[in-house]
């Protein structure tokens, strides 16, 4: 092959990291940029810390993906304004292509006064946090014993998993705007929280919402069967959730730290066949010392890109082909116009939308679509390819960046490998970027 692509991908999670397998397997070299010093995204920080058979698989997986040689890496790299390269920098070095999939970076809030407050914290922080991605690892996170949990998805789950299993939190109350039977969690998974569940508690709670529920055709008495237990939880611990309830106001202390939550009660209607939860008015409070927010994410705008709701802006046309090319292209509404070589895949195109298999799947059809592009243009001669490769470097050693190679990576991890041995533990991780940096460089000092 005398010409060949060369296509940089922004994120290295599950979205870039598969994202860049189909791109090798076309032929084309791929420049991996993540934020992170270590790859795996969301599967290296965002599933439980506990599950050892996945996250074990993902890395095998992810390890033999990115030991291509037509992969190259550069991690501990931030793109956007202001930040160790930007998408201009990017652009005029001159790529075939550019695939965002830099997940969703943004933390979402409510708006709600108080919302600032010490002890009001995003789920994904958390997660990060007890997943040991610096800096999240070396935060401080202010819990108390009574936390609430906002919303009602697999991420609520995770974080009551880790506050009543490994913190001991005392009382932790999901907050719901809607019934029981619009839960998003999977049964499954709430497995690792039922043994606290109050179900004394949850019993009056069903009873209280009982009118709005049968004002929906839903079956009470099936309500109460599939979702209260016989169990008893402990006496120091209780999950409990409030239903029909909306945030409307943090409430603070006398020194300035969350001591409740002030939530307007719901009712239940039927809209287009759906069931929807509209306020009363009437509000209550919930006395706190903590809240979480688990009501998903948004990109992080400061990457340059146009973005609305969430996530950044695809082309709204409908275009043949299958997969549809518009959904995977950068969009600037202002101009109407297509940001041209410019793509978005996985959370950085469907913001919160599923896990691991879920961005696969969308960064492979989405790597579709740059194929066939790029099967149209023509490549660049193979010293050009390489000369732009050292050109990104060289631009953040002039920007005085420090950035990891995959040979770093590979030293980073046999370390954590040796470490975990040591411990008697399935795996270690370093909590802090400088530790990382240090063991990195300590073993190219001792090669030289």
């Amino acid at each position: 092959m005398s010409k060949q692509h060369l296509v940089a991908v922004i994120g290295a999670g599950p979205a870039g990291i598969y994202g860049a397998r189909k791109l090798t397997e076309a032929g084309h070299r791929v420049l991996l940029i993540n934020r992170d010093i270590k790859p795996g995204g969301l599967a290296e920080y965002g599933i439980f810390l506990d599950k050892e058979k996945m996250k074990t698989g993902l890395r095998k997986q992810f390890q033999r993906i990115l030991a291509d040689g037509k992969i190259s890496y550069l991690g501990h790299v931030t793109v956007g304004e202001g930040k160790s390269l930007t998408l201009k920098d990017l652009q005029e070095i001159g790529f075939s292509a550019i695939v965002v999939s830099a997940g969703a970076q943004g933390t979402k809030k409510l708006g709600l006064p108080g919302e600032d407050l010490i002890g009001v914290y995003h789920a994904k922080d958390v997660v990060y946090h007890y997943n040991k991605l610096p800096p999240f690892s070396q935060r401080h996170f202010e819990i108390g014993t009574r936390v609430a949990i906002i919303g009602m998805g697999n991420v609520m789950v995770d974080v009551a998993n880790w506050l009543l299993n490994y913190m001991n939190s005392a009382e932790v109350t999901v907050v719901a705007r809607r019934g029981p039977k619009e839960k998003a969690y999977d049964d499954s998974e709430f497995e690792v929280v039922e043994k606290y569940l109050d179900n004394d508690d949850l019993r009056k709670e069903i009873e209280r919402i009982r009118p709005d529920l049968e004002n929906v055709g839903q079956n009470v008495d099936e309500i109460m069967q599939k979702f209260v237990k016989s169990t008893t939880p402990p006496p120091n611990q209780k999950l409990r959730f409030r239903y029909l309830c909306s945030p409307t106001k943090v409430v603070a202390n006398s020194d300035g730290k969350t001591a409740g939550l002030e939530v307007e009660l719901n009712k239940l209607i039927l809209e287009k066949g759906r069931t929807v939860a509209k306020g009363t008015g009437q509000q209550t409070q919930l006395p706190l010392d903590c809240v979480i927010y688990a009501i998903g994410d948004e990109v992080d705008s400061s990457l340059g890109l146009p973005f609305s709701r969430g996530a950044f802006v695809t082309n709204p046309a409908e275009l043949p082909g299958d997969p549809n090319p518009a959904h995977y292209q950068s969009y600037d509404p202002a101009t109407k116009q297509v940001l041209e070589g410019i793509y978005l895949m996985g959370w950085s195109r469907n913001a919160s939308v599923g896990l691991v298999g879920i961005a696969k799947k969308d960064a492979e059809l989405g790597i579709k679509v740059v194929n066939a592009d790029l099967a149209a243009k023509e490549g660049f001669e193979l010293t050009a390819v390489d000369q732009k490769i050292e050109a990104v470097m060289e631009k953040l050693k002039g920007n005085k960046v420090t950035f990891v190679t995959k040979d770093d990576v590979v030293v980073l991890e046999a370390k954590e490998r040796e470490e975990a041995k040591k411990r008697n533990f399935w795996e270690h991780k370093y909590a802090s970027d400088d530790e990382m940096l240090k063991i990195i460089a300590a073993a190219k000092n001792a090669a030289s």
